[in-house]
Order: C-alpha cells, then sequence, then structure tokens
C-alpha cells in the first residue's frame, strides 16, 4: 500500500539500488533530505527527494564527488530538465563509444584470425575521443550547466586534428613536468603556461576565473591530480602555482 507520506528509507533504497546506509550518509552530508521525519523517527521521500536523487545518482554514473553533486545541485539556477538533456547527451556519447570500442574489438578478432587486415591507427579507434569528457567534466564540475554552451564540440575536428590536439596536450604537461624545480614565475614555465591556454581554447575559450579553476581542480579533484602526479610527483601543484601567476599577469594588463 502505498505510503501518503512518501517513501521509507528502505522503499527508496530498494527502488534506487543503493543502500539504505547510503541515503543516511546523503542526508548527513546535506546531499539528500527526506521530505519528512516522522515522531517515530522515520524518513520519508517524496517527489522532489526521488527525482533529486535520481540526479544524484546521474552524476555518480558519470564520477563526480559527492561534494561536486552537492554543488551543482544545490545552486539556486539549476534546471532539471536541462540536467537531464545533460545526462542524455553525455549517456548517448558514452553509448557510442562503446560501440566503436566494441567494433575495434571484432575488427581485432577478425585480424587476428586471418579475416582481415588492419591499419595501425585501427588498434585505437574509440579511445581517442577520450578528452573531450574530461574537459567537459571539468567545466561541468567547477561552473555548472549553462557553461556547456560554451564548449566546442570535439566531433567537429577531423581525425588528424584529434591526433594532432592530443599529441600537443601531452608534449605540454610533460614540458611542464620537466620545469619542476624552476620557480613557476620563471619565463619558460610561463611560456609553457601560455601554451596550455592556447590547447584549451581547443575545447572551450576560458575566463581567468576558469582557469584558476582548473588549476584548484588539477590539486583538489583525487581523479585529475593522479594523472599529474603519475607523469611528475609535484606536477599538479606546480601547475596550478603557474596557472595562477600567468592568471595575475593577465589580470595586471
Amino acid at each position: 500500500m502505498k505510503n501518503p507520506h512518501g517513501l521509507t528509507v528502505k522503499q527508496l533504497a530498494v527502488m534506487a539500488g543503493v543502500t539504505p546506509r547510503t541515503l543516511h550518509y546523503y542526508d548527513e552530508i546535506g546531499l539528500l533530505k527526506p521530505d519528512e521525519i516522522a515522531g517515530n523517527g522515520y524518513r520519508h521521500y517524496g517527489k522532489q527527494a526521488i527525482l533529486r536523487l535520481q540526479q544524484i545518482l546521474f552524476y555518480r554514473e558519470m564520477d563526480f564527488p559527492l561534494e561536486t553533486i552537492r554543488n551543482l545541485i544545490n545552486q539556486p539556477d539549476f534546471d532539471v530538465i536541462r540536467a537531464l538533456q545533460n545526462h542524455r547527451a553525455s549517456l548517448l556519447d558514452r553509448a557510442k563509444r562503446l560501440d566503436r570500442l566494441i567494433n575495434t574489438i571484432d575488427k581485432t578478432i577478425e585480424h587476428m584470425e586471418g579475416n582481415r587486415e588492419m591499419k595501425e591507427e585501427e588498434y585505437f579507434e574509440g579511445w581517442t575521443e577520450e578528452n573531450q569528457p574530461k574537459f567537459e567534466k571539468e567545466i561541468l564540475q567547477k561552473y555548472g550547466e549553462h557553461a556547456m554552451d560554451e564548449v566546442i564540440d570535439w566531433n567537429s575536428y577531423t581525425k588528424e586534428q584529434k591526433d594532432n590536439i592530443i599529441a600537443e596536450g601531452h608534449a605540454n604537461t610533460q614540458a611542464m613536468a620537466d620545469m619542476m624545480g624552476r620557480s613557476p614565475d620563471d619565463p619558460q614555465v610561463q611560456s609553457i603556461v601560455e601554451k596550455w591556454h592556447r590547447h584549451i581554447k581547443y575545447f572551450y575559450d576560458p575566463s581567468i576565473d576558469r582557469m584558476r579553476g582548473l588549476g584548484e581542480m588539477y590539486v583538489d579533484d583525487p581523479r585529475f591530480k593522479a594523472g599529474y602526479e603519475k607523469i611528475r610527483p609535484g606536477l599538479a601543484l606546480f601547475m596550478k602555482q603557474a596557472i595562477n601567476v600567468y592568471c595575475d599577469r593577465l589580470e595586471a594588463k
């Protein structure tokens, strides 16, 4: 029988495929509050809470940290319909990429069985598209849904352009790692940050605040930090410091 006060913790947990403990934790950190707490202490969740949990699960599906999700959905201008449209687009992009990877597997099996030839670049179809979601996520995490309008469609580039952009990004990161030991305001370090700035423009045109935000994310987000630390310990912090110097100089002009 349907509860007129909404779903209990157990009912919502079963329906959403999470544990009651998860819902209690979401309540504790202010991510998902029940609509009502009965006199016996039972939490009850209504339609708005159910929609909010759906948003949380969509963002979790895309590996967003809980703190970032909370900041996003607590924004005064957060638009649920717009968010759902963005989730749909992201999941479609993921499905397309998985289809490409499956196709690559099939072609490789055929090649290994001697039934077809493969060009070298065909071995890696499906992986070269990874940079766009990463940059989109950086924008969305830090600045919200509206900033996504400024993203340049990765698929507007040719395959050769994509390969060159990815190679350029790797080269910039390695060049910055090679500069560690110098001061962040060293002219050569700042020259690399300028190249980094130009590289970001392949994806979107960042304001000074957004560039600072990316620098902070490289340090504060464990996933981004791990990527830089794998190249050279301390690189994430060095990047942030160098970006801040670069932004200070832009603001002083």
